[in-house]
């Protein structure tokens, strides 16, 4: 447990950003070569900032112990990527998580036909019907569910697959041991119970806003693949998918209806060629079986029927708090007829850093792929995934001759 008590120390030091964690973990090996070198060692690390070397120098362990005795507490189990448990899906991210927080059964993700479902929280009876069926048919077929825990499409895809009798897995944006949000209080248990809960944040940690498109890459990096259910254009939802295309894994959406706000993010995907459009769990399985045939089965198929009284909802849950409306994330400039512009600042959610930079260098006019390449130095593969996204949420427009034109502008300060 001595090493464990500096990794907990490691990441929980204020002023110590993910990037610097890395950056600690690449100079010393291990946390507990940082804790004891002094702050001459520090300044030879590189990528260390100075509030980072700064942060290095507060050697208290009183919250790394006292996470360590709430996790005892909790019955949570603390890996780290030095674990030989830790998943290879994970280690290999940009910014894996340095720690995870698991209650219920730790699972050889590497090994598993892992498919993450997210939507929108606002869903339609069509987007939970959906997310409901598919979920249940990859339970049923071997395939683990993963999903956040939230209203709507996460709900409905976690209750499919538990009564599908399958294993589910939610990765939380908070500590597990702050049940978020209200309407989810008693998933919490279920989830626990046929699989695992899953956060990079320790006990205690509140549900923030800005730990979901965080958390997002945790969901989309433990699976295989995404499937986008419901979702408008842009959303926590969007940004999995994303991340998904970033991490070289399969997106698959759902299509609605042409005229529907929710259907518009998951057809626009399709459109693109950024997603394969799916109705059913077997269209996203048969991607895999040749791979994770000896994990997945040949289940006999489900009458509509027996699908549905399977879905019928169970005991009501306690009443949702209110949650306080948020701004509209595309701001208007005071001069008419300029552009819409995106305060960074505020809204750091909406758009991915990749997503960021690529804007910015759009300022100066329509640019070819290449040249954004260029003046960006982000790596192809990212450039063109972030291109997607940013067209399918009409930020940007594609000109005859693939040239790129911003259609909004970033504001910085």
């Amino acid at each position: 447990m001595a090493s464990v008590k500096y990794w907990l120390w490691l990441t929980s030091l204020p002023g110590l950003s993910p990037q610097g964690v890395r950056a600690v973990l690449a100079h010393f090996g291990t946390p507990e070569g940082a804790y004891f070198a002094d702050s001459g060692a520090y300044a030879l690390a590189e990528g260390l900032t100075a509030p980072a070397r700064r942060a290095l120098e507060n050697k208290d362990l009183t919250r790394a112990e006292a996470i360590l005795g709430r996790c005892e507490e909790l019955g949570l189990r603390i890996l780290t990527l030095q674990d030989a448990d830790y998943p290879e899906r994970l280690r290999q991210l940009y910014l894996p998580p340095a720690v995870l927080y698991v209650k219920g059964r730790l699972l050889p993700f590497d090994e598993e036909a892992a498919i993450a479902m997210v939507g929108t929280r606002e869903c339609t009876p069509y987007g939970e019907k959906m997310a409901g069926n598919i979920a249940m048919e990859l339970a049923r077929k071997g395939a683990v569910v993963v999903s956040g825990i939230a209203q709507g499409i996460d709900t409905a895809s976690i209750r499919g697959a538990i009564k599908g009798g399958g294993t589910v897995v939610s990765v939380l944006a908070g500590g597990i041991d702050l049940r978020y949000p209200h309407s989810s209080y008693y998933l919490y248990d279920d989830v626990a119970a046929c699989g695992a809960l899953i956060s990079e944040y320790p006990p205690g940690t509140p549900h923030r806003g800005v730990h979901f498109p965080v958390r997002n890459r945790i969901i989309s990096g433990l699976s295989l693949g995404v499937v986008v259910v419901e979702s408008p254009l842009r959303g926590g939802s969007m940004l999995t998918a994303e991340h998904a295309l970033e991490q070289d894994r399969d997106v698959f959406a759902v299509p609605g209806p042409a005229d529907a706000p929710n259907s518009r993010g998951t057809n626009a995907l399709i459109r693109q060629g950024a997603a394969k459009l799916v109705t059913r769990g077997e269209h996203i399985l048969e991607e895999y079986r040749y791979r994770f045939g000896h994990r997945l089965i040949q289940a006999p198929p489900m009458s509509a029927e027996t699908a549905a009284q399977r879905l019928e909802p169970g005991e009501p849950m306690p009443p949702a708090p209110s949650r306080p409306r948020q701004a509209d994330s595309q701001k208007k400039v005071d001069k008419a007829g300029e552009v819409p512009y995106i305060d960074w600042k505020e809204d750091t959610a909406v758009l991915t850093d990749d997503q960021r930079d690529l804007l910015l260098a759009l300022e100066g006019g329509s640019l070819l792929a290449d040249e954004l390449i260029e003046r960006t130095q982000i790596p192809a593969r990212r450039v063109l995934s972030a291109m997607t996204m940013l067209q399918i949420a009409g930020y940007v427009t594609e000109l005859p001759g693939r040239r790129f034109q911003a259609q909004v502008r970033v504001k910085m300060e």
